[in-house]
């Protein structure tokens, strides 16, 4: 009785909270028609005699005029709030031909519960799961195909797949490192909330919020002209205020239906989902783990992982080998995984995987020569080392342009190439000696970049020597990359945090926060506690996360500890940066494809992606952070070049460069010595242990 009287506690409770959202609606329907009544009060009364004389006349003029104004700008901002198209979350929809099993337990698991099955089924590269309507005009129709499983026998249909009824959103991480039946004690909480989302006045007062929200994003949106820049004022405005008065009831609303389905679901695999729950927590540190630190350096080398989920149990099955926390973990891969549901789940990787790279990196929506996917076996070669050599041509540019010879006086001949004694020698080189040749290679750069414009190698000692990392016209060009960093040695390097986050859903639209795991109290539907209708809204269909910048004091101050060259060798390296991806960006970055996607893609006519990245991964590295992978990746060509070590993939930590066989761990100390101290003692110390020659020339791209 306990769960039953909880289940109709909370469903009572969102149901008291959406009459008050729809009072407010019906409010401002009243003011709207208040000076419309007061007109035909006056006019009435001025057809029949009483409100005679040329005062009132010229009172029924004012007021007819003015219910005319409020009533054309009250049936404006209704047909904006009906017909806007509300914000919806970028997934890859899962056909039931693809995935029939899914559907099955999905179906089975809404008839155990006593309520209506969601419309469909979508996948999203997040470690969460919950419901989504898409029943507004602009998402297109809902399925209507029929489903033999559907009928319960001649009597009827034991339930029917509404037409107004959510799509089921399933985190991607989740199919492939759970097992059948955590997935099934996962999604009972989540698929229990189609019940309170059937009923006609919660459904109504979700409409009207998601209607306002997609209302303030249209007047927030950029208008040339003075009229329609006053309308959208006006249109804001109105919307705001009724945003603001529906916030509180919105938040209790949601807080009633995900009571009403957390206490439904308990009957169904509870036990189950309480160790599943762990699962949770282990597939979103796997997953953050995997893109910041493995699938984000290939997205700059405009290569893309076509198997991430793959990869996010290859992650997590590294860390139960190394982390005693993870104990036992490994030992349910023996059970059937969830993936398995899957017709064919290797070509709904590949389309999670290219739409992670979309949100996260904001890579185009199709393949080509600048954006191709990658194998994991493929990884070490072709992100890696391109990497690591990408990054030591562009240190070795920077360094031409700052005026550097390339080899010592007195050097044997033939060492003029790339080498690392050449960065070594020029970082601890006394700073008293060198402030004023790298500030006038700096300014010199800067005016041949006035004069010849960007990217324009300035002349200097060695401009009448071709460079030695020039590919040359039988090499093809690399997409440069700053994406590599020193191996992990930290003491928690391979031990991500297993947090659990309790946070609320976004208000509807907001596609940029964090949502909480999928068997929160929270699960089924966004919560409105932090909607602010009065914060700058990004206009519609331009879900934009701003990136934060680094200020230039905030640079300087990360350089303030780092030697005069050092400084300027990030300055250096930190513009060409911004040079390269600038020239890249109009190549494919944010370029909008007009072409028909393949079956399991993305569903791009669902959100507008006019402005990627929509959740940046990481914020711009600082100069020392760039400097500091650039010698790495130096350092690692040298090693690979003359000492016979191999580029290799963590899958915790990303790049890692190998020894015999066995992974290297303590280079960044070292190389941080170097950048902050201006001392080589313990990088050339620990190359000569290792066998590495800097007087070598080393291979670039």
């Amino acid at each position: 009785m306990t769960g039953i009287g909880g289940v109709e506690m909370g469903a009572q409770a969102a149901r008291s909270r959406a009459l008050a959202v729809l009072r407010v609606r019906s409010r401002a329907l009243a003011v709207a028609l208040l000076p419309a009544a007061a007109a035909v009060i006056l006019l009435v009364g001025g057809s029949t005699g009483h409100l005679a004389g040329g005062g009132w006349d010229v009172l029924r003029w004012v007021v007819s005029v003015l219910a005319l104004c409020v009533l054309l700008a009250a049936a404006g901002v209704a047909l904006v709030v009906a017909r806007s198209r509300p914000a919806v979350t970028p997934t890859v929809t899962v056909a039931e031909e693809s995935a029939p099993d899914l559907y099955r337990m999905v179906r089975d698991l809404a008839d155990r519960l006593d309520v209506p099955a969601p419309s469909a089924i979508a996948l999203t590269p997040d470690c969460d799961s919950w419901l989504e309507d898409r029943t507004h005009p602009a998402h297109g129709p809902p399925p209507a195909e029929k489903h033999h499983d559907d009928l319960a026998g001649p009597g009827g249909p034991a339930h029917r797949r509404s037409a107004t009824a959510p799509v089921l959103v399933i985190g991607s991480p989740f199919l492939w490192w759970m097992r059948v039946g955590e997935l099934r004690a996962v999604l009972a909480p989540v698929v229990a909330g189609t019940g309170p989302s059937a009923h006609p006045d919660i459904a109504a007062a979700r409409r009207f919020i998601r209607g306002l929200d997609a209302a303030v994003a249209v007047a927030s949106a950029g208008r040339r002209d003075p009229v329609s820049r006053v309308a959208c004022a006006g249109l804001g405005w109105a919307s705001r205020l009724l945003l603001r008065s529906c916030r509180g009831h919105a938040a209790e609303m949601e807080r009633g239906v995900a009571t009403a389905a957390a206490e439904r679901a308990q009957a169904v695999d509870y036990g189950l989902r309480i160790v599943a729950q762990e699962q949770v927590g282990l597939a979103y540190a796997g997953w953050d783990r995997l893109l910041t630190r493995v699938a984000l350096p290939a997205w700059r080398m405009g290569r893309w992982p076509s198997r991430l989920d793959v990869g996010v149990v290859a992650a997590l099955t590294e860390l139960s080998r190394r982390d005693r926390l993870a104990e036992g973990f490994a030992s349910r891969l023996g059970e059937r995984p969830a993936c398995d549901l899957l017709e064919e789940p290797g070509v709904m990787d590949e389309a999670v995987s290219l739409l992670a790279a979309r949100l996260f990196h904001g890579g185009p929506a199709e393949t080509g020569a600048d954006w191709s996917p990658v194998g994991w076996e493929e990884y070490p070669e072709e992100v890696v080392d391109r990497t690591w050599r990408t990054d030591a041509a562009r240190l070795h540019r920077v360094l031409d342009t700052l005026g550097v010879r390339r080899a010592a006086e007195g050097a044997a001949p033939g060492t003029d190439g790339p080498t690392l004694a050449r960065v070594l020698d020029h970082l601890t080189t006394p700073d008293g000696a060198s402030t004023a040749p790298l500030t006038a290679g700096i300014d010199a750069h800067a005016a041949t970049e006035t004069e010849n414009g960007p990217g324009t190698p300035s002349a200097g000692p060695d401009a009448s020597r071709p460079p030695a990392d020039d590919p040359g016209p039988s090499r093809p060009p690399y997409d440069d990359s700053d994406a590599s960093r020193p191996p992990a040695d930290g003491p928690d390097a391979s031990h991500p945090v297993y947090d659990d986050s309790d946070a609320s859903h976004p208000p509807y639209g907001d596609s940029d926060a964090s949502r909480p795991p999928a068997d929160g109290p929270d699960a089924s539907h966004p919560v409105y506690d932090d909607l602010d209708p009065d914060a700058p809204h990004p206009p519609y269909g331009d879900h934009a996360t701003p990136v934060p910048t680094t200020p230039a004091e905030d640079d300087e101050d990360d350089l303030a500890d780092t030697t005069a060259r050092g400084a300027a060798l990030a300055a250096g390296l930190t513009a060409q940066l911004a040079r390269e991806e600038a020239e890249a960006r109009p190549a494919g970055a944010h370029a909008l494809s007009s072409a028909p996607g393949p079956a399991a893609g993305p569903d791009a006519a669902l959100w507008d992606d006019r402005a990627l990245p929509l959740l940046p991964l990481q914020p711009p590295r600082t100069g020392r952070e760039i400097l500091t992978a650039h010698i790495t990746a130096m350092v690692c060509c040298a090693a690979m070049d003359t000492a016979g070590a191999a580029p290799a993939l963590d899958w915790l930590d990303g790049p890692s460069l190998l020894f015999d066989g066995a992974r290297t761990a303590d280079l960044a100390p070292s190389v941080l010595s170097l950048v902050e101290a201006g001392d080589p003692g313990p990088l050339r110390a620990w190359m000569t242990a290792l066998g590495i020659r800097p007087e070598k020339p080393v291979r670039l791209v």
